[in-house]
């Protein structure tokens, strides 16, 4: 569970899941530059840090190792927003982006404070409140029943690992979604 619905896969995942939504091969295009500027990079900054050893692991799972790599991440979500802004693109993606900038804001003081809030269970409850925010229909409640499974999921893992505690899995999740529930409310 931790590897498959690590946030890397989400971050990535989401903008082309709500670009083919909400507007075929041309929001997927535009979700390219979402995915590859908020998940790819990072990914591969994650990927190199491990390498060289200023990294423990690829999640991250020192503590102390985050507040530099949240840094560059914001760099990266600020760069994507203010291109998909300039260059027009549909409202939807820029709130995708959006959202994720929004639970940087949340989770990354709480983690610079001392506090090890779970970035899986927030990025997981945030992309699907997203994704039940743009489906039609009824489909935005099967979306919760399976995101809300998939987020307990991935909580419990992180748990049974010993790199989260309970509190700090439901905390990022509550984070996560309410973050995301604020940046809907105000960009939809």
């Amino acid at each position: 569970m931790t590897e498959a619905l690590a946030p890397k896969n989400f971050v990535i995942g989401l903008p082309l899941l709500v670009g083919a939504i909400t507007g075929g091969w041309a929001g997927v295009g535009w979700a390219v530059i979402a995915a590859v500027l908020c998940g790819g990079i990072p990914a591969a900054v994650i990927a190199a840090g491990v390498k060289s050893g200023r990294f423990g692991n690829h999640h991250i799972t020192e503590r102390s190792q985050r507040p530099k790599l949240i840094v560059i991440i914001v760099v990266l979500v600020v760069v994507a927003l203010a291109l998909l802004v300039v260059l027009g693109a549909p409202q939807v993606m820029v709130a995708c982006v959006a959202i994720m900038l929004a639970t940087l804001a949340v989770l990354g003081p709480i983690t610079v404070a001392g506090w090890k809030i779970s970035f899986h269970t927030a990025v997981a409850a945030g992309s699907f409140v997203m994704v039940a925010a743009v489906l039609p229909g009824g489909w935005m409640y099967v979306v919760g029943v399976l995101g809300a499974a998939a987020v307990g999921l991935i909580g419990w893992s992180r748990a049974v690992l010993g790199d989260h505690t309970p509190a700090q899995t439901l905390a990022g999740a509550a984070a996560g979604a309410a973050a995301t529930l604020a940046t809907l409310a105000v960009l939809l």
